[in-house]
Parts: structure tokens; C-alpha cells; sequence
């Protein structure tokens, strides 16, 4: 058994609730174990200078952690003057991510911006994002085809992230801030809804690991973003 007594092929409990804030085109708040984000997607009438005139869109997307999310006060990073390494890497993951499951050209010179917001942080908080940032993403999506702004095709498929590790020498499923933090392997996988690796992310944080057990990972992973986009396909039918 695990810290929290889950099975090793286990996620903890999930939650997303579509519609979560009054003003945002699209928004959830999804709720992974303790980790809460809240993700909401912004739709602008413009493109980055460097899309001009190409008749083509644009999805982005920022990240950042409530003062406290955290055990410990987080400072803001607008205090800094600009966002920490971290913070600029997760949310450069969640737009890259975003954008492979967008046709562009089909959303029109318009602009999707997805912020995730961390609300209580345990573990897990980049792949929560990413799999509530889609839902977010997904439901402005539908708002602006009911709009007659735009046609079918913008999202090509659905789109979900969880993590998968080793720990005490055993592959798990979807670690929680305790495990991950005594992890000997820790990996993040993104996938759509037809099976397709997006990204992975994948390191041995103290020992090195074999086949045997990547393969092994790969399996808990396929099979946690396989549950997340069954709930997903639930919340927004037919994209």
C-alpha cells in the first residue's frame, strides 16, 4: 500500500467542475486528490505580432501559484518583476501542449489565453493543469462555435496529463506531494484522446531506471490519461 493507501494503478479522486468562473469564455476547476487548479480561457480578437496578417490563430497559456497554495507563504512573482524558471517552463509545457491538439488556421486570427491558477498544491499541479486547461480550452471552444465565430475542427482531439513514478522501488501512479518528494524516478505524460504521446517528461531523481520499468510507467500513465479524458468526453461530448 501506499502513503494514502491507494493501489499502485490508482489515481486519486478526481474533480472537474466546467463553468467554474462567471466571466471567462471557458473555465474549470479541477481537483486532483488535495491539488486544486482553476483554469480559465480567454478569447481576444488579435495574434502575437509575429502571426499577422497569416490568417491564423493562437493558444498560450500562464501559471501560477496563490501565495498559499503551498505549506509556506509564496511570494508573487509580479513582486519580482518577472516569473521564476519554473513558473516559465510549466506554462511554456501547458501552451505547447494546448496548441498540438489546435488547429490554428481554423480558429482564426484570434488569440486563446488559458491561465491556471493553483489554488492548494499536493502534488501534481502541472498535469492538473494541463488536463483542466483543456476542458477550459474545449469550453470557449463551443462558446464561440455557438457564436457562429467559427466553424467545427478547431480542437482535433482531446488532451489529459497525469504523473507516474517510481517509489520505493515499485511504479505508481499519479504521486502526490509526499511521494514525489522521495521519489527515485518522477515523470509526467500527456497524451490525447486517440493514445498519442504529447510530451513526457522523465527523471531519475536518485537512482537510474531500465526498460522494465519505463515500460511499466508508460502502462500506469496510458492508463491514468485514459481515465481523466473518459471524464473529460463526459463533460464535453463531441468536440
Amino acid at each position: 500500500m501506499r502513503i494514502d493507501g491507494r493501489a499502485t494503478d490508482e489515481k486519486r479522486p478526481v474533480i472537474i467542475t466546467p463553468g467554474y468562473a462567471k466571466y471567462a469564455e471557458g473555465s474549470a476547476l479541477v481537483e486532483v486528490g488535495e491539488t486544486r487548479v482553476l483554469c480559465t480561457a480567454t478569447v481576444e480578437n488579435r495574434v502575437p505580432p509575429f502571426l499577422r496578417d497569416q490568417a491564423q490563430g493562437w493558444v498560450t497559456a500562464e501559471y501560477a501559484m496563490l501565495p498559499r497554495s503551498s505549506k509556506q507563504r509564496i511570494t508573487r512573482e509580479v513582486t519580482k518583476g518577472h516569473p521564476g524558471g519554473r513558473t516559465y517552463e510549466i506554462q511554456r509545457l501547458i501552451g505547447r501542449s494546448l496548441r498540438c491538439v489546435t488547429d490554428m488556421r481554423r480558429l482564426g486570427e484570434r488569440t486563446i489565453t488559458v491561465d491556471c491558477d493553483v489554488i492548494q498544491a499536493d502534488g501534481g499541479t502541472r498535469t492538473a493543469a494541463i488536463t483542466g486547461g483543456f476542458v477550459a480550452l474545449a469550453l470557449a471552444v463551443k462558446k464561440m462555435r455557438a457564436d457562429a465565430l467559427i466553424g467545427a475542427g478547431v480542437l482535433t482531439d482531446f488532451l489529459a496529463a497525469t504523473s507516474v513514478g517510481m517509489v520505493e522501488g515499485r511504479p505508481v501512479l499519479d504521486l502526490n506531494y509526499a511521494e514525489d518528494s522521495q521519489a527515485e524516478v518522477d515523470m509526467n505524460l500527456i497524451m490525447t484522446g486517440s493514445g498519442k504521446f504529447v510530451e513526457l517528461q522523465g527523471t531519475a531523481e536518485r537512482q537510474p531506471f531500465d526498460d522494465e520499468a519505463l515500460m511499466e510507467m508508460l502502462r500506469l500513465g496510458r492508463l491514468g490519461a485514459q481515465q481523466l479524458i473518459g471524464m473529460q468526453r463526459e463533460i464535453l461530448g463531441d468536440l
